[in-house]
Formats: structure tokens, C-alpha cells, sequence
């Protein structure tokens, strides 16, 4: 498998080559924060840490599409749904709700959970299989659910 790193690099030049500025600018951003967490920990990131780089800098632009919404600012609303675009497009391919509602029940199963107390084995069984595929608090509200029941 091709590393997930080279993929964006080369993605990179693409967009340089096409003009593409702001896919250009998020492209750089997301190999600053691979660089940033390669330098911190002093290692060469393998593409399961890539992915969970990426997955964080989902969360954070959801995270800020919903303040500025919040506060009515539209022109940075849409500012941070191009660099969602610009990820996701590095991520692999997104779970369905029924995908999710299946990997759901299975590992409440495997776990053997009786109640929200056991969300986070629950939770540490999806983690790994769900990573840069799902929204993971759209994957908590679904195991608090299906624990509620």
C-alpha cells in the first residue's frame, strides 16, 4: 500500500501545478500537522497515525463550523466546509448510518455491555475500526443507544 503521506504530497504538486490555492493551502496545513506530531514524539508516522492526524483535523473544523454558525459568521462557515472537503478527500471511505448501527451492535456484543457504564469498552473496540471512516460522537450517541435499551 502506497503511503498515505507521499499520496498528499503528491496531491500537493497537483494542486500547485493546477493552481489550486485553496487546496494547495489545507494540503499544507494537514503535512504541517503531520510534521508537528513527528517532530514531537521524534518518529516517522506510519498511515494509521496519519489517519488519526486527519481525523482530529476533521473534528476541530467541525468543531468550528459549528461556533461560527453559532455566531452567524457564514463567510467562515463556508471557509472551514472547503477544508472539510480537502480532508475527507484523504480519508478512507466514509461508513454508512447502517454500517455504523451493525459495528455498533457487534461490539456492544463482543464486549459484553450491559449499560453506559461499559461505553468505553465498547467505545475502545470501535476506535481502531472506525478511525477517518465515521464521526465518532455520532458513534457515541449510537453506543449510548443501543446501551440504553
Amino acid at each position: 500500500m502506497d503511503s498515505l503521506v507521499d499520496r498528499i504530497k503528491e496531491d500537493m504538486k497537483a494542486a500547485m501545478k493546477g493552481g489550486d490555492k485553496t487546496r494547495l493551502g489545507v494540503i499544507r496545513l494537514i503535512l504541517s500537522a503531520i510534521k508537528q506530531v513527528e517532530v514531537d514524539e521524534r518518529i516517522t508516522l506510519d498511515n494509521e497515525r496519519v489517519l488519526q492526524v486527519l481525523d482530529k483535523m476533521l473534528k476541530q473544523r467541525r468543531e468550528s463550523i459549528r461556533q461560527f454558525a453559532d455566531a452567524g459568521r457564514d463567510d467562515l462557515v463556508a471557509i472551514e466546509e472547503a477544508e472539510v472537503v480537502v480532508i475527507q478527500d484523504f480519508l478512507p471511505q466514509p461508513l454508512t448510518d447502517a454500517e455504523i448501527d451493525e459495528l455498533v451492535g457487534q461490539a456492544v456484543a463482543d464486549a459484553g455491555a450491559q449499560s453506559v457504564k461499559d461505553m468505553g469498552k465498547v467505545m475502545a473496540l470501535l476506535k481502531a475500526k472506525m478511525q477517518g471512516r465515521a464521526d465518532m460522537s455520532i458513534v457515541s450517541a449510537k453506543i449510548k443507544a443501543a446501551l440504553a435499551e
